[in-house]
């Protein structure tokens, strides 16, 4: 299974932030691959995992966003029901917890990517 280095920037919930985060990452030609983007109130979060995660440290400086970084699983399933299911179910029989998921597969497409952050990355790592 592939890991991957999940960025997170903590934001204010502004009209356009989104946007904003997207072009500074094109500008600096870094591809968003994956993201899930979230508020609360006046907070919000956004998750990214791009194809070159050393490239936005000086973009993201150059633009005051601060960011974090962490270590998630990142794996294709097949794109069918009951396909997560399975998975999430094997890593909770292992007492691994999913604090974090978000998933992408078109309509008809044959695999679906995921992003899990989970409470124990070296042991989800080795799951099938």
């Amino acid at each position: 299974m592939a890991r991957a280095k999940q960025l997170t920037i903590s934001h204010e919930n502004l009209l356009g932030m989104f946007a904003h985060i997207a072009k500074v990452l094109g500008d600096a030609q870094v591809n968003i691959l994956a993201f899930v983007t979230a508020t609360s109130g006046r907070e919000g979060l956004t998750h990214l995992i791009v194809d070159r995660s050393d490239t936005p440290k000086k973009a993201f400086a150059s633009a005051g966003l601060a960011y974090t970084e962490a270590d998630v699983l990142q794996l294709e399933l097949p794109n069918t029901p009951g396909a997560l299911g399975k998975f999430a179910r094997k890593l909770a029989h292992e007492d691994i917890n999913i604090t974090l998921g978000y998933a992408t597969g078109g309509k008809g497409s044959r695999k679906t990517t995921v992003v899990l952050a989970v409470s124990d990355l070296d042991k989800g790592d080795i799951i099938r």
